[in-house]
């Protein structure tokens, strides 16, 4: 028995033989730099053999053809490592076993084995390996599933959650949540473009480039306009323009006192109105809560983070009317279907 490993051949291959009772399947030349050869074409030449450090195939009459195209044909490869076992006409080989009826070897004993059980135990192995791979492969799917789903909630920016003052009870979402059905009031209400169309962008002074800040510091009033130049020119990012205070200042270049003033005044009410805005919900918290939790399932079912369209809202007997009533104000017309069926 011989086993190849070649490069770009991923997986082993038997070599089957064409007829069991050949007498060419093994033998051996009468030279001193050539082991043994197995199989046989024409009346000189042997399928595979070594010369030299280099090995020799040419399959043809004593194997059938092998899966891979590197070993059909003629070829030549240099042999790297190689191990040599014994071939006898009896294979001998240990054999080990963790538990054994009483009529069984005893452990260590070495009994005959026969070619066909050491096909049988080879291709055992082979389709455990492939189980295994199999597994391991189902394995990084799941591991994918689940980054992709504790990044649903974790990987969302700041400006991508919307905190809700629902009648005094404190919600959050995100934003995506709001937009998962495009008929509804919430998903005019919170879409991204109509908030910065509003001003929205004010609240968001943490994420601005040294360019929003330059251009913020150049609509103040009486400010000279070559002043923006400065906050450019140094690289000031919304994080460090609200942690600047008159020293900062004087260091990124403004000189008059009158201007210091002027900024850190406007400096302290940009602070001011970039702190988290929450929207007010003139309306039930349970009845939105239920409202949201549907649409946080909806969203999750959107981008396939669960098998199953969500169950429409379960909600208590004295308070249908009442949730059936906040769902038609931010669901009109026939998109209230989605929430109440």
């Amino acid at each position: 028995t011989f086993s190849l490993h070649l490069s770009g051949i991923s997986s082993p291959a038997k070599m089957k033989l064409v007829d069991a009772e050949c007498k060419y399947v093994i033998g051996h030349y009468h030279h001193v730099t050539i082991g043994l050869r197995f199989g046989r074409r024409g009346d000189l030449t042997s399928e595979f053999y070594t010369d030299n450090g280099s090995v020799y195939i040419n399959i043809e009459e004593t194997y059938e053809r092998a899966p891979f195209e590197e070993l059909n044909g003629y070829h030549q490869y240099l042999i790297k490592e190689m191990e040599v076992f014994q071939v006898s006409d009896e294979v001998r080989v240990p054999t080990r076993q963790k538990s054994r009826s009483p009529d069984a070897s005893e452990e260590g004993e070495e009994r005959n084995v026969s070619p066909v059980e050491i096909s049988d135990a080879i291709d055992n192995k082979w389709t455990a390996l492939k189980d295994l791979d199999a597994e391991i492969i189902s394995l990084e799917n799941s591991f994918t599933d689940e980054e992709k789903f504790i990044s649903s909630f974790v990987g969302c920016s700041a400006s991508g959650i919307v905190a809700l003052n629902v009648s005094g009870t404190v919600m959050a979402t995100k934003r995506e949540t709001l937009l998962v059905i495009d008929e509804s009031m919430l998903a005019q209400q919170f879409d991204d473009t109509k908030w910065t169309e509003h001003g929205c962008k004010n609240m968001r002074v943490l994420e601005w480039t040294p360019e929003e800040v330059a251009k913020w510091v150049k609509k103040i009033s009486n400010i000279q306009e070559d002043v923006s130049n400065l906050f450019q020119e140094n690289d000031i990012n919304g994080a460090e323009l609200l942690a600047l205070n008159e020293f900062g200042l004087e260091k990124i270049g403004v000189k008059r006192a009158g201007t210091i003033c002027l900024l850190l005044k406007e400096i302290k009410q940009l602070e001011k109105a970039s702190q988290d805005v929450v929207t007010l919900i003139e309306h039930s918290p349970y009845c939105f809560g239920k409202i949201l939790d549907y649409l946080r399932m909806k969203y999750l079912y959107s981008i396939d983070l669960i098998d199953n369209e969500p169950a429409l809202p379960t909600v208590c007997d004295d308070q249908q009317k009442r949730f059936a009533k906040v769902v038609k104000y931010y669901f009109p017309g026939e998109s209230s279907s989605f929430v109440l069926g």
